[in-house]
């Protein structure tokens, strides 16, 4: 259900907030922009930050020329796909694993051919997984220590967090579940930023060697300053490392930055791989329409993300499964509503959507004006059921029953999840047997 969220440690947002369910709300209430590697490493490049030499290639035979480039005889080869588990996912091509290790630009080359052009498949793509369109290619070093550091936005430090531990380089929430002492929370204020005296204190409780503290220091505050110039809500380095002449260096980076922000932050949001992101998505972001597809096969359209929330776990409850979440915000106009149920009668799998709508600045009637207007224009041939609160309820159940269209409508919320749990359910057998039900048609 949760497949397309793209790279956020939800282990370390969990660390963060101490909310188990915080990774599924941040799924569902956040809009967001995630970036690929080679574009968290390039961001962090301009900002001073100590990186591993690299380059990006989207082809073989680029790979192979970048990889000449860059003067090492070992290299890391990594898929850039907008997903995490890359290093245990598997290519489409046969090929096991997103990350790999080579010891020849030749291998680089072969490598790079079985990549490129192939889908990722990983626990968070799903069955068909990510198309990969690019890899980047990384001289391999050799660290003597490694460790794990994040900043992040928090409501319940209302502001900036550090997240650090001395067990780098494997997954925090193993780290979190068998040695929870070894993670280091530090809240920064916004007003001064990162100092050198905390970052020192940072340091020092992770355990870098003494010849190292200045450098480490150094670079979280960089790293602060790169998370604050661009407008960031989460930067996460997994691991920061010493390498063997002890120099320190961030050798993965994650990078997330606030949709909000698009305006001043230009350069940030032109790295944007719009292929990695469902169409759907993309469709309604032109609306100003928050949508994520989910699994099932109940459409979803409400007004708020609490609301959709409510409104998932209900239709759970009562055996059903939601096939997405959209919200259309507290101001919508009937032509976005029109919209909305485009974009969720677009999707084959959808056998019955249901609209919850509390009506407060949202006017209950502007709603059912637009879901009249979608059945008549989209030929809508799957039942729709409508509940309505709030603003205008009256006039909008009006609209409804003038509109001579198969749309239910319920009062109760309860009873609109067990009717469209139903109503789906006669959808999916009519399909399995091949035979045509027509909710189109007047009542």
């Amino acid at each position: 259900m949760l497949r397309n969220l793209r790279n956020l440690s939800a282990a370390a947002r969990r660390l963060a907030t101490a909310d188990p369910n915080a990774s599924l709300r941040g799924k569902m209430v956040q809009r967001f922009l995630n970036v690929h590697e080679c574009d968290a490493m390039e961001i962090l490049r301009t900002g001073g930050v100590n990186v591993p030499k690299f380059g990006v290639a989207s082809s073989a035979k680029e790979a192979i020329e970048v990889s000449q480039k860059l003067g090492s005889t070992d290299f890391v080869v990594k898929a850039q796909v907008l997903a995490g588990g890359r290093g245990r996912g598997h290519f489409t091509s046969g090929l096991k694993g997103g990350v790999k290790l080579v010891y020849s630009p030749e291998e680089v080359h072969d490598v790079a051919r079985q990549m490129i052009g192939y889908n990722l498949i990983t626990k968070q793509t799903g069955e068909k997984g990510v198309a990969c369109n690019k890899v980047m290619i990384v001289e391999r070093l050799f660290p003597r220590r490694e460790y794990y550091f994040a900043i992040m936005l928090d409501r319940a430090h209302n502001g900036p967090v550090i997240i650090a531990s001395s067990q780098g380089g494997m997954a925090i929430e193993d780290v979190a579940k068998e040695s929870p002492e070894a993670i280091i929370t530090q809240a920064v204020d916004i007003n001064e930023g990162l100092t050198h005296d905390c970052a020192q204190t940072i340091v020092k409780k992770l355990g870098f060697h003494a010849a190292s503290h200045e450098q480490a220091a150094d670079i979280m505050m960089k790293l602060y300053d790169v998370f604050k110039k661009n407008d960031a809500s989460m930067i996460e380095i997994n691991p920061m490392v010493e390498d063997s002449t002890g120099d320190v260096l961030c050798l993965d980076a994650k990078c997330r930055f606030d949709d909000n922000a698009e305006y001043r932050q230009p350069e940030v949001f032109a790295r944007q791989d719009k292929s990695q992101i469902d169409p759907r998505e993309l469709d309604a972001h032109k609306y100003n329409l928050n949508y994520i597809p989910l699994d099932g096969d109940i459409g979803c359209l409400v007004n708020g993300a609490g609301l959709a929330m409510a409104t998932m776990d209900i239709i759970k409850l009562h055996g059903g499964s939601p096939a997405n979440f959209l919200d259309v915000g507290g101001g919508a106009t009937s032509q976005q509503v029109k919209e909305a149920f485009r974009i969720i009668s677009g999707d084959n799998k959808v056998q019955a959507i249901l609209v919850n709508i509390f009506g407060g600045i949202m006017r209950c009637d502007v709603i059912a004006e637009g879901i009249i207007a979608a059945a008549q224009t989209l030929a809508l041939k799957i039942p729709i059921v409508v509940r309505l609160q709030g603003t205008n309820v009256d006039d909008a159940k009006a609209l409804i029953a003038a509109s001579n269209l198969r749309i239910l409508a319920c009062d109760n919320l309860e009873e609109a999840a067990k009717m469209v749990v139903k109503m789906s359910a006669i959808v999916g057998l009519a399909r399995q047997a091949s035979v045509d039900v027509n909710f189109e048609l007047p009542i």
